[in-house]
């Protein structure tokens, strides 16, 4: 199938800034943690669809309306980095806003999402970055794209050093929130201070991040291949016969994340002969922390098979459980080898393994305008290392007809493999021949 060149899809962009209503003071500064700062490499985009009945009214001033107050709460997402004279990057809480972008496409909204054309998404969210100049370089673009039928998608690019996928997802609820008059309780983000030294931090690097030569100021991780993107849709009656062939009539089973990352963990062995991942990155929610503070508080494991044999010779159910049962957190070291280096080395996560992030429990559809809920959400990452990252998200509760609640999977991989591997996950019944 062939597509319109990029630059007919998505045009006529506008850029101007937002912020908040108040001024937040002077010389209000935010110190990312470690945690935060061996993030800074990678963006999320997330992408909001809206029909046309919902868009209805949803003029730019009025949207702009709802984000003024919104960032009262978030002042610290409109402010720049600057760097200590240690070379520690910090915010400076400066209220320069964020970037808000308006673009039109000539297709419908429906003719957009039958494309599944899903490289052409990063057109509907900003895909600039932070640097080379910190002091002018926004941490939030917002771009509200305007599709002929007359509905819109809202697209956002987050720093990922400000906060994890489910920070960044409950600041954009907020915003819901604000555009339908509903009273906010919840707390303001406070900025932190400079965290106090943790001793000598760790001999080695955690396995978890890869520490990379210096960037500089301008924020992304070097590639050695090109990284394709590609999307698939689950079903809920997928995932159920997933479970029991993996599984049969057992009653002891993994969660449906860790049997779907264990048959896509198998699927990428078997294209990377001698150079199959024995060791993945697992990122999933922290249950005992909430999100209303922004930060980097996501869980992130290791999990290692051993090099005793191949992957792609381990049952599913044995991959599924080690994923399950065998992670170690090495939150806390990736924290103390940051604060070692004083927060100036340069490390990214997402690709330093092959990487598995849960986001399918997240308030993605929590987004409401005029009570309703989002037509769909794109989710995908920037910055990702050579070795790729998998996102599992949540399918529309109620999309499916057989009210099964499916999953959609956004993996990020080398183009030369992409290929090899949709032809595996065939074979192993996750992907349909409509999928290609």
């Amino acid at each position: 199938m062939s597509y319109p060149p990029e630059e007919t899809l998505v045009y006529d962009l506008r850029l101007s800034s937002v912020g908040p209503s108040r001024i937040s003071g002077t010389d209000v500064f935010h110190s990312p943690t470690g945690l935060d700062l061996a993030m800074k490499l990678h963006y999320l985009k997330t992408i909001y669809f809206f029909d046309s009945e919902m868009a209805q009214g949803l003029t730019i001033p009025r949207i702009k309306e709802g984000m003024f107050p919104w960032f009262n709460h978030y002042f610290i997402t409109c402010g720049r980095f600057r760097r200590s004279d240690s070379g520690r990057p910090f915010i400076k809480c400066n209220d320069c806003g964020a970037r808000f972008i308006e673009a039109k496409c000539d297709k419908s909204l429906d003719e957009w999402l039958e494309m599944k054309d899903w490289g052409s998404y990063k057109l509907l969210a900003s895909q600039q970055v932070i640097g080379p100049e910190l002091s002018f370089s926004p941490t939030i673009l917002l771009q509200v794209t305007h599709f002929r039928c007359g509905g819109i998608s809202l697209g956002l690019s987050w720093a990922h050093i400000l906060g994890d996928p489910f920070a960044a997802f409950e600041f954009i609820n907020t915003w819901g929130q604000f555009m339908n008059y509903l009273d906010l309780n919840k707390p303001i983000n406070i900025p932190r201070p400079v965290p106090k030294p943790t001793g000598t931090g760790p001999q080695m690097d955690p396995v978890s991040v890869r520490r990379i030569d210096p960037v500089g100021d301008h924020w992304i991780p070097p590639n050695n291949c090109k990284m394709v993107t590609f999307s698939f849709q689950l079903t809920g009656s997928q995932m159920n016969y997933l479970q029991a062939q993996i599984w049969g009539p057992s009653g002891e089973q993994t969660p449906p994340f860790e049997s779907l990352c264990a048959v896509i963990w198998y699927c990428v062995a078997r294209v990377r002969p001698g150079f199959e991942p024995k060791t993945v990155t697992v990122c999933k929610p922290d249950p005992g922390h909430g999100n209303d503070i922004i930060g980097n508080n996501q869980v992130i494991s290791k999990v290692e098979a051993g090099s005793e044999c191949s992957i792609t010779e381990i049952e599913f159910k044995v991959l599924a459980s080690m994923l399950a049962e065998q992670g170690i957190d090495e939150r806390n070291q990736i924290e103390e080898a940051m604060e070692k280096d004083e927060g100036v080395a340069d490390f990214f996560v997402y690709g330093a393994n092959l990487s598995f992030v849960d986001l399918e429990e997240t308030n993605v559809y929590d987004l409401e305008l005029k009570g309703k809920k989002p037509r769909f959400v794109y989710t995908t990452l920037q910055g990702v290392g050579d070795e790729g990252v998998v996102l599992v998200m949540p399918w529309p509760k109620g999309a499916n007809k057989n009210g099964s609640d499916g999953k959609f999977v956004t993996m990020i991989l080398p183009e030369d493999q992409i290929l090899k591997i949709k032809s595996e996950l065939k074979i192993n019944g996750l992907l349909l021949e409509s999928d290609f």
